[in-house]
């Protein structure tokens, strides 16, 4: 009977030697009485990177492999009272110094009359890194969504809403509490577009690539904005489909300057096109027709010679038609282009346009200009030169009256052109809204040079056109008297 019972304890000696040389974990054995390893796994030298002869007969003190000996010695008091220890997360040190995460499993054992302790280790610490990894993303897409300047709003499959983010919140006007289980339809679509965001949604839950489109929508307040939607299926672990995210951005400004822009270029060609059915009838009907009679009277002179003195007479009538002639096509050719400005400057040029609009409009215009800068860029001059042709045949066509003040000056970092009158005045919102192109040609040339346009008007109280451009840091610094 005894020999019966020694030979089945044997036997499962050897199966314990056996299962613990063999695990793919690594196994320890140390002694109670001491603490010291007597045995130790090939999976232990493969993970700590000790030999097993540099394990065997030393401490764990000895060979502190342990981080933190407090936590050790509550769990040896534990194993001693006889609770065994299951998948506890520990941290080990290796040879070479590396900390490893693991699940300590460990409980007493009698072997060969001796107490002993046998623990074995899962290293975990790749699915800790991996934890903490994803936790950090985790923590980086909240904060993303918390902080990007893009409304982020999350769909499940029905098309209500999962999550809302404050940019979501500002677009639109609704907290995210407000938002949370609604239907997208029901809060931020016009009902007549319904079926066609419907077919957009549709579309997107079938697309992991996204789709990108431009709606209109309506704010909590009711107003309407168009905003730039970028829709993308979400999928799960599994790699269904469980609902939408969607990137938002709210375009309604940059639409309306769009607009805005291509009704200003629109109302521009219509200007260009104008002014030149405006140079074209003048050319044709004024020193067109002018040419033909100086022609004809020209030709009956020659086929009809009168006397000496009737000769001389005819002639000085036709050299005194020829200079008004030759006068008006200088006029017209300087609203064109003005070679004063290109060569004699700014204050030459608008000195020069004052006197010959004066006497070909038949009004009076006061000049003066003081402390501008020399030389000015060409960009400005022209700018300037434009202005004051556009607000003189506006106050010359409205005012109704004839006489004008045009003022040209310098500050330290301004050019400024004024032109007033005395006469009806006008409102500015309304002549705006008018098919007058005047004022958004003048707004227009002063934006390309940085400039702004102001005007003080009334009617029946005058008007003042203001025009202000910065001083350029080169070759406008110089100053020199206008």
């Amino acid at each position: 009977m005894v020999q019966k019972e020694e030979h089945s304890h044997r036997e499962s000696e050897e199966k314990f030697a056996k299962a613990f040389r063999c695990s793919p974990q690594p196994f320890t054995l140390s002694t109670v009485k001491e603490d010291r390893y007597i045995a130790v796994n090939d999976a232990f030298e493969l993970k700590t990177g000790y030999r097993r002869e540099e394990v065997i007969g030393r401490t764990v003190d000895e060979l502190g492999i342990w981080v933190d000996y407090a936590e050790r010695g509550k769990l040896v008091e534990k194993i001693l009272r006889g609770e065994p220890i299951r998948n506890v997360e520990c941290r080990f040190r290796k040879k070479t110094g590396e900390v490893f995460i693991g699940l300590l499993s460990a409980e007493l054992l009698e072997l060969a009359g001796e107490m002993c302790v046998v623990a074995n280790v899962i290293d975990i610490t790749d699915w800790r890194r991996t934890e903490e990894a994803l936790r950090a993303t985790e923590k980086k897409a909240a904060l993303y969504l918390q902080q990007t300047m893009f409304g982020v709003i999350e769909w499940n499959r029905d098309f209500r809403v999962v999550e809302w983010n404050p940019a979501a919140e500002s677009i639109f006007g609704y907290s995210r509490s407000e938002t949370l289980g609604h239907h997208a339809f029901e809060l931020i679509v016009p009902p007549r577009i319904v079926p066609e965001i419907q077919r957009v949604f549709e579309t997107a839950v079938k697309r992991t690539d996204g789709e990108l489109s431009v709606n209109e929508n309506i704010r909590k307040n009711g107003d309407t904005i168009i905003c730039e939607w970028f829709n993308t299926a979400l999928t799960g672990d599994n790699g269904a489909v469980i609902g939408i995210v969607s990137l938002v951005h709210d375009i309604t400004e940059r639409k309306l300057a769009e607009a805005a822009l291509a009704n200003v270029s629109r109302r521009l060609i219509e200007a260009q096109e104008q002014e030149r059915t405006r140079i074209a009838r003048e050319l044709h009907d004024d020193i067109g027709q002018r040419l033909a009679l100086l022609a004809i009277e020209l030709q009956q002179l020659h086929e009809d010679p009168p006397d000496l003195s009737q000769v001389r007479s005819r002639l000085g009538e036709l050299h005194k038609q020829t200079s008004e002639i030759a006068n008006d096509i200088q006029t017209l050719s300087h609203e064109l282009h003005s070679a004063r400005l290109e060569y004699l400057g700014i204050v030459a040029a608008v000195r020069g346009f004052c006197q010959e609009f004066a006497e070909q409009q038949k009004v009076e215009i006061g000049f003066q200009s003081h402390d501008l800068p020399s030389p000015l860029s060409p960009n400005t001059s022209l700018c300037l030169f434009r202005v004051l042709q556009e607000a003189l045949h506006n106050s010359a066509k409205h005012s109704g009256v004839r006489h004008f003040e045009v003022r040209l000056w310098g500050t330290s970092d301004e050019i400024h052109l004024t032109v007033k009158d005395s006469g009806a005045g006008f409102d500015r919102e309304a002549a705006k809204t008018s098919q007058g192109l005047g004022l958004i040609s003048m707004e227009e040339r002063l934006r390309l040079v940085k400039g702004t346009l102001s005007i003080d008007s009334q009617p029946k109280r005058g008007t003042t056109i203001h025009a202000r451009v910065p001083v350029g840091s080169g070759a406008d610094s110089v100053r020199a008297a206008g």
